[in-house]
């Protein structure tokens, strides 16, 4: 068994998920017991379909779950069938203000449609939406932001506020569900950090539907992934959340690997490697920081959950990788001891070591699936026999 599935069943490490009801986006159920998705979102001119399909393919490789796509003109979902047939995962038609885009796109394949209902004009222009949806299989997600709160909730609380973004969710719930219409998540996104985590919290207590995280507008790489991990990261550990989207000025294949990192950190999805390592001293026996540069760059392939220790010194070493699938400590003379499931089992030089700890890694990582695979056709027998 690895690290990773050990610290599953360590009731100090448990998180109790809030109980709500379950909706699919396209084939991925959001909600319930279903695993927390990672989401993002295409910054290409959707009309560009061939870029836009090459991102998504980027996103997809990075383990994205759900893909949000912007429809802001026609011209955005002339072609819009082309790109979600050729997207792997769902896509999610991004509107704002204009209904018959969001008519088109659910036409057009859309698995859920982004949308304020009321923003999009009269009870009749939500019905239609509504219809949509509703032929074509189509969920929606209620998408309240702090920046774009309503002119009268506004008036009423004097500034954008928890007690705001709540209210401005639940009127726009109301008018879904006086057309009937149930398969809906919502989120209720801010820039700031105690806003946007008081305004879920509340609301969480108030729905039984899915909730989709974020914190907007957080910022680039470093800074906006340090705010919506303490966000979206205080929201989880609540057992608060459905489905995350990490909102960063960068590219978004990077909002996905670190939404995954913010989940595998509280042991909610165990997608690919986890790396420990040190920050290095004057003790490393190697350059630490290089080499977890080039190992995090060169083990993005893989996307089995397993995890590796990177120590520069024998300090805590050993303890570390006592804890990982594969560990390497620092030695002296360049020679560096490698650990396998936890027990010393060989040296490495130094001008090997890269490369043989990717070769181990990508050994470990095959072992586990066929481990997996096993696994699946023993269970499978019994059915089989029965049937």
């Amino acid at each position: 068994m690895s690290a990773d599935a050990i610290s599953k069943v360590r009731p100090w490490r448990m998180i109790e998920r809030r109980e709500s009801r379950q909706i699919m986006v396209g084939n991925v159920p959001v909600g319930g017991d279903a695993p927390i998705t990672v989401q993002t979102m295409t910054n290409t001119p959707t009309e560009d379909v061939r870029a836009t399909i090459d991102q998504i393919r980027r996103c997809e490789d990075a383990g994205a779950d759900i893909i949000r796509v912007s429809c802001p003109t026609e011209e955005s979902t002339a072609n819009f069938q082309q790109i979600t047939r050729a997207a792997r995962v769902p896509i999610v038609a991004d509107i704002h203000f204009h209904y018959k885009r969001a008519l088109e796109a659910a036409d057009k394949g859309a698995a859920c449609l982004r949308i304020n209902p009321g923003n999009i004009g009269s009870s009749e222009r939500v019905a239609e939406v509504v219809r949509a949806a509703k032929a074509n299989g189509c969920a929606i997600r209620i998408g309240v932001n702090a920046g774009s709160l309503e002119k009268d909730l506004l008036e009423k609380y004097g500034e954008p506020c928890p007690e705001a973004l709540i209210e401005s969710a639940l009127d726009h719930i109301k008018l879904l569900q006086d057309h009937d219409f149930h398969e809906f998540k919502v989120a209720v996104k801010a820039s700031d950090v105690f806003l946007a985590v008081a305004a879920y919290q509340g609301l969480a207590e108030a729905v039984d539907c899915p909730l989709h995280l974020g914190i907007t507008e957080a910022g680039g790489l470093i800074g906006g992934t340090v705010k919506s991990s303490i966000g979206i990261g205080n929201l989880l550990w609540a057992g608060i959340g459905d489905t995350i989207r990490v909102s960063l000025s960068a590219e978004p294949e990077q909002e996905v690997r670190v939404g995954f990192e913010i989940l595998k950190a509280l042991g909610l999805r165990t997608r690919g490697v986890r790396i420990v390592s040190c920050p290095s001293c004057s003790r490393q026996g190697f350059d630490v920081i290089r080499t977890v540069e080039a190992l995090e760059a060169r083990l993005e392939h893989i996307k089995t959950p397993m995890s590796l220790s990177v120590l520069g010194c024998v300090v805590n070493g050993p303890g570390e990788a006592r804890e990982t699938d594969i560990g390497i400590t620092g030695g002296g003379a360049g020679k560096h001891m490698v650990y396998l499931s936890g027990v010393t089992d060989h040296h490495v030089e130094s001008e090997t070591m890269l490369d043989h700890i990717v070769q181990l890694v990508e050994a470990k990582a095959a072992e586990i699936e066929a481990g997996m695979s096993d696994a699946g056709q023993a269970d499978a027998a019994p059915a089989q026999a029965a049937e």
